[in-house]
């Protein structure tokens, strides 16, 4: 399937200079966005105990990843979302760090946790994802997400990890 043709660009947005890849338009199409999430299924190396992904987006092509492997979903947030006491982990942005948060209890010991999310860019995100993965006892077994936007590097951030992605664009 050429999924390019899912999805729609939107040249300056948010800000100017910025190639936006809008997977709102493949989500809506139920056959491509369920040929997709089989598709990323493919991509996982070996078992997967939990699957995990960063807000907001990372929920959508997680938990259907997850539905479709029959395992559960593990959700990684922003500082004060999330009710149960968490690990934490911060990272650089561009300007300034942000950090993400997932619940102390979420993974066991030994885990094999694929990461999922829609985009790659710089990595930065997923990267502090397998870094909280691991600090509360999971294995990152798989980095799995369905665009890749080749120029920013995000692949090379994550080199330590198996890393893949459906579509890859030059940004």
């Amino acid at each position: 399937m050429d999924y390019k043709e899912k999805i729609r660009v939107i040249e300056g947005f948010p800000i100017e200079g910025i190639s936006y890849k809008d997977i709102t338009t493949l989500l809506k199409d139920g056959e491509s966005f369920a040929y997709a999430v089989d598709e990323m299924a493919g991509l996982i190396d070996g078992q997967a105990d939990l699957i995990a992904g960063p807000e907001a987006r990372g929920f959508l092509f997680g938990t259907a990843l997850a539905y479709k492997l029959g395992v559960g979903f593990i959700p990684i947030r922003k500082p004060g979302k999330l009710p149960a006491p968490t690990y934490q982990h911060e990272y650089e942005l561009e300007y300034g760090t942000d950090a993400l948060q997932v619940h102390i209890d979420a993974i066991p010991k030994g885990a094999r946790v694929v990461l999922c999310d829609d985009l790659i860019a710089t990595g930065g995100t997923l990267y502090a994802c397998a870094k909280l993965i691991e600090q509360a006892g999971g294995e990152v077994a798989s980095i799995i997400a369905f665009i890749e936007l080749t120029e920013l590097g995000g692949m090379q951030k994550l080199a330590g990890y198996s890393a893949k992605a459906l579509v890859s664009y030059p940004s």
